[in-house]
């Protein structure tokens, strides 16, 4: 029998988008030959998304939808349709056509010749300002230095992974995901696939600075125990320029020169508790996450779906 693909794909109010996303995606999906499903997951959208969704959904078998109770985020989504797909090999894509669907034949061949994963890798990003595409290269090398895991720069959640791939990921269920790390720290063979990363087709990102920035401290700290032993080579740190400061301070004395001592006890003591607080955020933002997943609570709910066989 013919392997299966699951193409899962996120939704966050993009009602200007879907329709042409998935006739591209469809056209390709046929076009590679394989039996397949589209896994659209409706995150909590507020705009005409999920009314366009069950238009799609009932013309077209092949498609299916579930539609969470409100928003949980793209990685969530992306796992709920993880957890959906019937796939031998699962590609993940976002609905805005900044990922090109046709460079999912290149990763469907990669696959066929033997790699676990192969993955989208950005060589080009068109229609991005000047601003967010040096936060992103600054970021990505950032979590390389920090992180124990390899994940390759320049990457997103557009990829391809094998079925047993998957089914690792199935086991993870931590909360706060980033799913780009939990593929590099599997250790499975990885292939990247360079393209020219699209502007927009229509519509706004979704991924506000804010979410960058939360998505970015999922990356740090899910992947990386550097920030909480900074602490002891801070703590060192400022130990030692201390012990300078006071051996400075006792040579200037002796030289009968005369200094404001409130004034520099003043800036000694604002910085160091600045620097306690700031490492009291650090391990409080580690603690979040392990209280997180001590709650067990679902990773989403899903409130709708359409043509999941019952």
């Amino acid at each position: 029998m013919d392997a299966m693909l699951s193409l899962i794909v996120p939704v966050y109010n993009e009602e200007e988008v879907l329709e042409v996303s998935f006739q591209r995606m469809d056209e390709v999906m046929r076009r590679i030959g394989y039996p397949y499903e589209i896994i659209y997951v409706n995150d909590g959208s507020r705009d005409g998304s999920m009314k366009i969704l069950r238009r799609i959904a009932r013309d077209n078998p092949q498609v299916k939808v579930r539609s969470f109770s409100r928003n949980f985020g793209h990685q969530l989504a992306v796992t709920c349709g993880m957890d959906a797909a019937q796939g031998d090999a699962l590609i993940i894509i976002d609905v805005d056509l900044q990922d090109p669907p046709e460079v999912i034949e290149d990763m469907v061949r990669a696959w066929e010749d033997g790699a676990d994963i192969a993955y989208g890798k950005r060589k080009k990003r068109e229609g991005e300002t000047l601003f967010k595409k040096f936060t992103a290269a600054c970021y990505y090398r950032l979590l390389k230095s920090m992180s124990a895991t390899a994940i390759p720069l320049d990457t997103g959640d557009f990829r391809l992974i094998d079925r047993k791939v998957a089914d690792v990921f199935l086991k993870m269920r931590e909360h706060n995901r980033f799913l780009r790390g939990m593929s590099a720290w599997m250790g499975f063979e990885a292939v990247p696939i360079e393209f020219v990363r699209n502007e927009r087709y229509a519509g706004k990102t979704k991924y506000t600075l804010k979410k960058m920035l939360r998505l970015a401290m999922d990356g740090i700290i899910n992947f990386s125990d550097r920030p909480l032993t900074l602490c002891g080579g801070f703590g060192a740190v400022v130990s030692i320029l201390s012990l300078i400061g006071m051996l400075a301070l006792v040579i200037l004395s002796i030289c009968g020169v005369h200094y404001s001592g409130w004034l520099w006890a003043l800036c000694g003591l604002v910085l160091l508790h600045g620097i306690t607080f700031l490492f009291l955020g650090i391990q409080g933002a580690y603690m979040n996450r392990m209280y997180d997943e001590l709650k067990d609570r679902p990773l989403y709910i899903v409130a709708e779906e359409l043509n999941f066989e019952e």
